[in-house]
């Protein structure tokens, strides 16, 4: 079932591993460790999957009720647990990841069970779906704008606050000029322009003006 916030929607999938192993390794094991060597940040699949705020992959062993009567409750198999937030309607996110990284989606599902039908955007909107539960707290961080927009923001506060700092006690000259160029360079308006970095943990090498010394990498 989902769960929305204005235009933020809350995904939780827990999709069954398969019960089995290959070369002495559990098939949970296999993903574990597929999840563990994924690369993080900018260079994250997950990175280029339209309009993701955050994206999280476990593997659930198995669940411990924890009150009254404190008894185990033992699952019938292990679970790829995905969850993620995202701007927008689950059925275009989800073939929007498929189209963005299905590479990746193929590799670390592949011991699930029943994903050996998943072979297009639409089965595997469908198989996400048969595995969705309902997500609980959901508490969306950020805006409910587009990840475009967010990125924006995020870059023009970051490269605004450069600018600031910067420029402590310069002349009103000076700093009329640099701020007009400053704008001619962040274009506020513009999303496709200068931005954030998608999975980025820092504002990777903006320039401020000519006259500053950092670099361009954009």
């Amino acid at each position: 079932m989902p769960n929305i916030s204005g235009k933020a929607y809350a995904l939780t999938t827990f999709c069954p591993i398969k019960n089995g192993q290959q070369g002495g390794v559990s098939n949970g094991s296999m993903i574990r460790k597929k999840l563990q060597e994924l690369p993080v940040n900018s260079n994250s699949p997950m990175a280029a999957v339209p309009n993701t705020y955050l994206a999280r992959f476990y593997v659930l062993d198995n669940a411990i009720f924890q009150s009254y009567p404190n008894a185990l409750d033992t699952l019938q198999s292990k679970y790829l647990v995905f969850s993620s937030n995202f701007h927008g309607d689950l059925d275009a996110y989800l073939k929007g990841m498929w189209n963005n990284a299905s590479v990746t989606i193929k590799y670390i599902w592949a011991d699930c069970v029943g994903f050996e039908n998943v072979n297009s955007a639409d089965s595997f909107l469908a198989y996400i779906k048969k595995c969705q539960v309902y997500t609980t707290f959901f508490f969306n961080g950020s805006t409910d704008d587009s990840l475009q927009e967010q990125l924006k923001s995020l870059f023009l506060k970051q490269a605004f606050s450069e600018f600031v700092f910067k420029h402590q006690g310069a002349p009103a000259s000076q700093l009329l000029a640099d701020f007009k160029e400053f704008i001619a360079y962040s274009q506020p308006k513009v999303l496709a322009g200068p931005t954030w970095r998608a999975g980025a943990d820092e504002l990777e090498g903006i320039v401020i003006n000519k006259n500053l010394s950092t670099t361009a990498d954009t």
